[in-house]
């Protein structure tokens, strides 16, 4: 197929996932006598994202409690959930959100008094209905969740599934511990003592909102496994964005947007395989997401090093410029984040080498992005460009330790992200 063709076919616009943009009405906190106070803000932020990869066998009449964690806080919050990659209806007999207990990331008790009923109005469930029918290929946002939500904290997402709806979306490698309680609905359980299964997936839940954060909007991270934390911590939170959105904590209030992890092991910029392409999910996992004001794209390697391999630099930097131009139109600005090394993987080549450095090179000098983040210069090793420094890797040369995660979100210019929104284009 020729490349003009090809991206014709890329160009052609793709099914946007369903958004229901629920508002609510908070109460505004009292004014002081002779002083007026502000109005807290009523826009919803991305506080997390885990992007849809795939496919599970269902788990009817099971609940299932999904650990995920916050990068900025607010007073109310809603979740996303999905049945994108689902082939029949699916049927949540209820869902509830909770705060995790502190100091147990590897337990599925709540704290006391937490637990919330999710509901759901509109999409045929009815006003302010706990049970839900969500369409196959769709995808569908709760009512406003009246629970003050920390920033860096976790929370858990519980789904009961009263039958079986067929294959499950759900995201794979989630490196983190969630639960299963296999029979009835225990989705308001406070102590966890139910769910005696371990998954190391998150099952339907793709997204929390948080209302009112004094967040600068939010940062989407799109990319592969390098994004979604292979080789790093599990139950940790080590993955890059996540060593991001702590140093952006440091940030004044207003100025310290939410952090969204669009990783997917194994993904691909141009082609579907583990999880949909990079460009087949940009609008349900980017420009769709709240509050986005920029994106860094970190996609690549498995197009280069994959089969079928990619070996024109040129087909890579026009998907790029395509990202760019649909996130422009957006207003959302573009980070470009150069491929890093993989010497002394099993998948290396020189052919290969020799199209990452090319496609590091248009990165690099093409102005084809907003800015850069040099993340293969900031992780090389000096003695062995092609590879990683050893302090980072854990030793399959391809992926990054818990040091090498905190060295590339430390190579991102924070500037880059905090700076103002882009006029649509």
């Amino acid at each position: 197929m020729s490349r003009a063709i090809m991206f014709r076919r890329l160009l052609v616009p793709l099914a946007t996932a369903l958004v229901l943009a629920s508002t609510g009405v908070i109460a505004e906190a009292r004014s002081a006598p002779g002083r007026t106070a502000p109005k807290p803000a009523r826009t919803w932020t991305g506080t997390w994202e885990a992007a849809a990869s795939g496919t599970a066998p269902a788990l009817p009449g099971a609940s299932i409690r999904n650990v995920v964690h916050t990068s900025v806080g607010g007073r109310a919050a809603r979740v996303r959930l999905s049945n994108r990659l689902g082939t029949r209806p699916l049927r949540l007999g209820s869902v509830t959100l909770a705060l995790q207990l502190p100091g147990a990331p590897g337990s599925p008790r709540a704290v006391a008094g937490s637990v919330r009923a999710v509901t759901f109005s509109g999409a045929g469930a009815g006003a302010g209905a706990g049970a839900v029918t969500v369409p196959a290929g769709r995808d569908l946002v709760s009512d406003p969740v009246p629970l003050r939500v920390p920033a860096d904290a976790n929370l858990l997402v519980s789904v009961h599934t009263p039958a079986d709806s067929g294959p499950a979306t759900y995201h794979r490698s989630a490196l983190q511990a969630n639960f299963v309680a296999p029979g009835g609905d225990r989705t308001a359980q406070e102590s966890g003592a139910a769910y005696t299964t371990r998954v190391g997936s998150w099952y339907y839940v793709t997204g929390v909102d948080v209302l009112g954060a004094s967040a600068a909007g939010s940062v989407v991270a799109l990319g592969d496994s390098i994004t979604d934390g292979t080789g790093s911590s599990s139950d940790a939170n080590h993955r890059w964005p996540d060593r991001l959105a702590a140093r952006l904590r440091g940030l004044p209030a207003h100025r310290r947007p939410g952090v969204l992890n669009a990783g997917i092991s194994g993904n691909r910029l141009l082609l579907d395989g583990r999880g949909p392409s990079a460009l087949t999910r940009l609008d349900t996992d980017v420009l769709s997401r709240a509050g986005v004001r920029s994106v860094i794209v970190l996609e690549g390697i498995n197009d280069i090093k994959g089969t079928p391999e990619q070996r024109d630099p040129r087909a890579l930097e026009d998907a790029y410029r395509l990202v760019v131009r649909r996130a422009h139109a957006r207003g959302i600005r573009v980070i470009g984040g150069t491929i890093t090394p993989y010497g002394g993987h099993g998948a290396y080549t020189p052919a290969r080498e020799a199209v990452r450095q090319a496609v590091n090179t248009a990165i690099r000098t093409h102005r084809i992005f907003d800015a850069v983040a040099d993340l293969d210069a900031a992780v090389r090793d000096p003695a062995r460009p092609n590879r990683i420094l050893p302090a980072y890797d854990p030793g399959d040369h391809l992926h990054f330790n818990d040091a090498g995660m905190r060295a590339l979100a430390d190579t991102i210019d924070l500037r880059t992200l905090t700076a103002k929104r882009l006029s649509p284009r």
